[in-house]
């Protein structure tokens, strides 16, 4: 039987092609399912926390109980902007904690924030009615792997080099180089996520208020990707406010609380951008899940959940955060290395600016001896010109077991090692 390739439209050659979203997802359900062990420091699972999981544990078997919930959960489509209780309940919660002007209409829910991404940015970048090819401007990168391949035309990004800024303690930290950030009549809106996947990087209140106001100034919306952030699922070890008017577009999530198979993603924004994404919803997947929703409005409803993201979620990351560190500096002694200021999120970014080869040679050595991590070249979306620092960098999860977090730390300090003594050439 012939296994020739279909003729593929030009949608399906750029969506069927492999890229570093694919690469991710494809070494998480290895490492997943396989038979070979392999330590995961690859992709973005989130740790699985007792505490978190027996609170799961308990609301599902409530709602198994509960007739109406458990129907609502599982028997009912949810309406185009998603299941209604749950928003109505999340609305509440962010106008009596912060006094924003929020209601129902605002909030949107999406089946996870891979789905609402690619929703948001093609709604507002690409080819408008004028034939003016509109982008989404990166503030700073490097910024999350699964922006980079959503447009369904031509890349939909620009992107501005960081500022480097050098810290004690091998330590850096990217900043947005508000000097050099032009916003050109073709920008469509600027994005920037805080915390920022990969880099654990949060942007300070400042600069948010900042880049609020460039945005405001030239007529586009700011979104925010907060799917690490504050008030849920809080991965932040810094000080960070939550931020929202009617010219952000908040993206949220209920993956990083532990719950990444319920794919839930959530929008809050002016009520056109609201109502936009509710009809592409209907029109790609009919309804979205309720059981996310379902399984945490209670919690939200009572306010419950901006609670135990502090108290439980930040600090059971912040002390795998500190042991990772921790480890790390015991594995790469001797080496040259810095590691980007870890603020929030659940990564470890280590830049090697003498690294020998480049970070995917150093990405397919590691995967070779059973540790995955990821090549940071895959994180510069929009990034123009040959910047050889994009090609010296890796992302580490540090959300596995310890044990696992520590014997890969430990491999890819013996594997940069040998590198630097087999080949003292610098990629360039």
């Amino acid at each position: 039987m012939s296994k020739a390739r279909p003729g593929y439209s030009s949608f399906g050659e750029r969506f069927a092609r492999p890229t570093g979203i694919r690469t991710l997802m494809a070494d998480l359900g290895a490492g997943i399912a396989g038979d070979q062990p392999l330590l995961m420091l690859g992709g973005g699972n989130p740790a699985r926390i007792p505490a978190m999981h027996a609170l799961f544990r308990e609301q599902m078997q409530r709602i198994v109980g509960d007739d109406a919930a458990f129907a609502r959960m599982l028997e009912d489509y949810s309406p185009p902007h998603g299941d209604q209780r749950f928003i109505d309940s999340l609305a509440r919660l962010l106008q009596r904690e912060y006094g924003w002007p929020i209601t129902p209409a605002n909030i949107c829910l999406t089946a996870g924030s891979q789905t609402g991404f690619f929703m948001l940015f093609n709604l507002l970048a690409g080819a408008d009615a004028d034939g003016v090819n509109r982008k989404i401007l990166l503030p700073l990168t490097p910024e999350y792997i699964g922006y980079s391949d959503v447009g369904i035309a031509d890349p939909p990004f620009i992107a501005e080099r960081p500022r480097i800024e050098q810290l004690p303690d091998r330590r850096f930290k990217y900043r947005v180089d508000f000097e050099r950030l032009k916003v050109g009549d073709d920008v469509a809106a600027i994005c920037v996520s805080r915390p920022t996947n990969p880099t654990g990087n949060v942007l300070t209140d400042e600069e948010i208020v900042h880049l609020d106001e460039i945005a405001r100034t030239h007529g586009v919306p700011l979104i925010i990707d907060n799917a690490y952030g504050t008030p849920f699922p809080h991965i932040i070890f810094t000080e960070a406010t939550p931020f929202w008017n009617e010219n952000v577009i908040l993206c949220m999530s209920l993956s990083k609380l532990g719950l990444p198979s319920v794919r839930t993603g959530i929008i809050v924004a002016a009520e056109p951008i609201v109502d936009a994404i509710a009809s592409m919803n209907a029109t790609i997947n009919l309804a979205v899940s309720g059981v996310g929703p379902v399984l945490v409005q209670g919690l939200v409803e009572s306010g419950e959940l901006i609670r135990i993201s502090r108290e439980i979620i930040a600090p059971f990351y912040r002390e795998r955060a500190e042991e990772a560190v921790a480890w790390l500096h015991e594995s790469l002694h001797g080496v040259e290395y810095r590691l980007h200021d870890p603020e929030g999120s659940m990564f470890l970014w280590l830049w090697f600016s003498e690294l020998p080869v480049s970070s995917q040679t150093l990405y397919e050595r590691l995967k070779a001896r059973g540790v995955l991590v990821l090549s940071g070249h895959h994180f510069f979306p929009g990034l123009g010109g040959d910047w050889p620092h994009r090609h010296q960098c890796i992302r580490v999860n540090y959300s596995q077991s310890p044990d696992v977090v520590r014997a890969g730390l430990r491999i890819i300090g013996e594997e940069v090692r040998r590198l630097h003594e087999q080949s003292p050439q610098k990629v360039k």
